[in-house]
């Protein structure tokens, strides 16, 4: 039998002392987190007789993590980020705000600062010798409106699976562009097709996955961020169709309203028109928005991004 010592006086306050809830000093909302993590902390140590062995595990884990800094990758891999999503979408129900593309995970491998374009950019550098992309799309508000003047920020991965900025052999901002939308609302833009990926499978993420029977893999998707004056910001993502794991993503990522029909040529003349030869790929995919006279939900989330710290 489990010996439980956590509901006891003695214990109690041991943990809000250790929580700093005993002093004036520091802050307020620090404290609270931090003791209610440590009161469920103790509980699962008690509930599950969690071994000094299995501890100790948990701690090198969580060193491996911030050493191989994979934590944004195992907050996507545990659901937590798209659970997010779900509380958001859920607090939106509440308050009556319906309507536009759906929202999905950011991940962590944004960028701030890509180049800015006006109604269409060139996102490859040309080193990649992935199949050209050509997408297009307009960015409308909820009564149906074309959006001039909003702001398609896209990031997406090459054929090998990885993002400029995190992989030193890809040039500055390579698959990395901000695209302010014509006067019909319309942004375009040439690319690679990228392709889906996995967790390092050294990595601390993987090697949880394994524990609890699962796979690391991505489908193929391109990342963006939508941001127009006086609207809503989105955050979302829109996942290709065709892709083996675009129903089983380990990131949660995919949502039916965000599958992107993706078609492949072979037609040498509408590649000319393009200005490329060979086979290339075409998608159209248009953005709704959601009005807003709140200034802070015209802007992204605050986190820690690459060259915003």
């Amino acid at each position: 039998m489990s010996v439980k010592i956590s509901h006891t006086a003695d214990v109690q306050k041991f943990l809000e002392e250790a929580s700093g809830l005993h002093n004036d000093a520091g802050d307020a909302r620090t404290k609270a987190l931090i003791h209610r993590i440590l009161r469920d902390s103790v509980s699962i140590i008690e509930d599950l007789a969690v071994t000094p062995e299995e501890f100790w595990k948990a701690v090198n884990y969580l060193n491996v993590l911030g050493t191989r800094q994979e934590a944004g990758l195992v907050v996507a891999g545990l659901g937590l980020e798209h659970y997010l999503d779900l509380l958001m979408d859920a607090e939106d129900e509440q308050a009556g705000q319906s309507g536009g593309t759906p929202r999905t995970i950011e991940g962590p491998l944004y960028v701030a600062g890509a180049p800015l374009s006006q109604g269409e950019a060139r996102l490859d550098d040309g080193v990649d010798q992935g199949v050209p992309l050509f997408m297009q799309g307009r960015v409308f508000n909820t009564v149906g409106e074309p959006l001039a003047g909003a702001v398609v920020d896209v990031w997406h991965a090459n054929t090998g699976g990885s993002y400029s900025y995190f992989d030193s052999t890809q040039s500055d901002f390579n698959l990395r562009r901000r695209i302010v939308t014509d006067a019909d609302g319309r942004y375009r833009f040439r690319s690679i097709v990228p392709s889906g990926y996995g967790c390092p499978p050294d990595g601390p993420t993987q090697h949880l996955l394994d524990q609890l029977g699962r796979h690391g893999q991505r489908p193929a998707h391109i990342h963006f961020f939508i941001s127009a004056p006086d609207h809503r910001h989105l955050t979302t993502q829109i996942n290709l169709d065709g892709d083996e794991y675009l129903h089983d993503d380990f990131a949660y990522a995919t949502r039916d309203e965000l599958i992107a029909r993706i078609t492949f040529s072979d037609d040498q003349k509408r590649a000319s028109d393009y200005g490329v030869s060979g086979r290339f790929a075409e998608i159209e995919f248009d953005f709704t928005v959601q009005k807003t006279i709140e200034p802070l939900e015209q802007q992204r989330k605050t986190r820690v991004r690459a060259l915003e710290c």
